[in-house]
């Protein structure tokens, strides 16, 4: 910690956290060879993602289709591109099955001091896109997690554009993907998820929503925290990596980027400053009470003034 931020150096992995020869989750669900699902309607949940019109925007495409509903995929009978994953791509679903291992153990623990049963969630990893219990979503919108089946659905594309587009690459950046969106799970089983549910179509919903979202960045934090106590998971430059991609996907930076302007009423995520405090609060502190963005009194305490 405290180092600056590492230079890859072409590879995903160069020099990188721990992560190689350590256990996997068997909760993955690899649909790739499928290929992309076409339809219409557009998954919920919540997400590194979700900002769906301005990262679109960034990738220099047209977001009106995705925020109207549109997969993004081949419709009924359209021609499939044959699966040829690169080795680089298979490292990496090899990598998300480590992490979601990680997060499994930490959540496992956290809940067993809460007094109640950790349930685990699916991570699905697709192409183009995919259907789920909330609708179609395509991999424009990002990594997310529906509530309504309690899986995580990723295209690995997306790490790509995380790295390119939006300048935050490393792999502990994207352990931080993975881990802000069973942050949203966890959310999901203690009940965070409905509430926010209850203020949708209300003056509150997007400030309910901003501190869904910090949360789920805290308990990124948290896994962080827990994780390298018990495996010793982080090398040089990983945390500075997580901390980049906070700054980078914060509403304000990616407004600024995509629009020239911040509009603070529209946030829906954090700004930048809010993302990579709370992602900090969860490092240091480990402790899920301390992580209640809904208690106005730590809310006020965590966020950067």
């Amino acid at each position: 910690m405290g180092h600056a931020l590492t230079t890859l150096r072409g590879r995903i992995y160069d020099p990188g956290m721990r992560w190689r020869g350590r256990k996997k989750s068997d909760n993955v669900e690899d649909i790739r060879a499928k290929g992309p699902a076409g339809g219409a309607g557009l998954a919920i949940g919540g997400g590194i993602g979700i900002v769906i019109a301005i990262v679109v925007l960034l990738m220099g495409g047209d977001p009106t289709a995705i925020l109207q509903g549109g997969g993004g995929g081949a419709g009924k009978g359209a021609p499939q591109a044959p699966f040829n994953p690169t080795p680089e791509e298979q490292e990496l679903v090899e990598f998300i099955k480590v992490v979601l291992r990680d997060t499994e153990d930490t959540w496992h623990q956290q809940f067993r001091l809460l007094g109640k049963r950790y349930e685990e969630p699916k991570l699905v990893i697709f192409r183009g896109s995919v259907k789920s219990a909330c609708g179609f979503a395509g991999a424009q919108m990002g990594p997310f997690y529906c509530p309504a089946d309690k899986k995580i659905y990723i295209d690995v594309s997306f790490y790509k554009m995380l790295r390119e587009k939006l300048g935050a690459p490393g792999d502990f950046a994207q352990a931080y993907v993975i881990a802000h969106e069973v942050g949203h799970h966890v959310q999901n089983l203690l009940g965070d998820s409905a509430r926010v549910h209850k203020a949708r179509g209300t003056p509150q919903q997007n400030a309910m929503s901003v501190r869904l979202e910090l949360q789920a960045d805290f308990y990124a934090g948290l896994w962080a925290h827990h994780a390298h106590r018990a495996k010793q998971i982080l090398e040089r430059g990983d945390i500075e990596e997580a901390i980049n991609a906070a700054e980078k996907i914060g509403d304000d930076a990616l407004q600024k980027k995509a629009q020239g302007r911040v509009v603070p009423d529209s946030f829906t995520h954090g700004s930048s400053a809010q993302r990579m405090a709370w992602f900090r609060h969860g490092l240091k502190t480990g402790d899920i009470q301390l992580g209640d963005t809904f208690n106005d009194r730590i809310y006020d305490a965590v966020n950067p003034r």
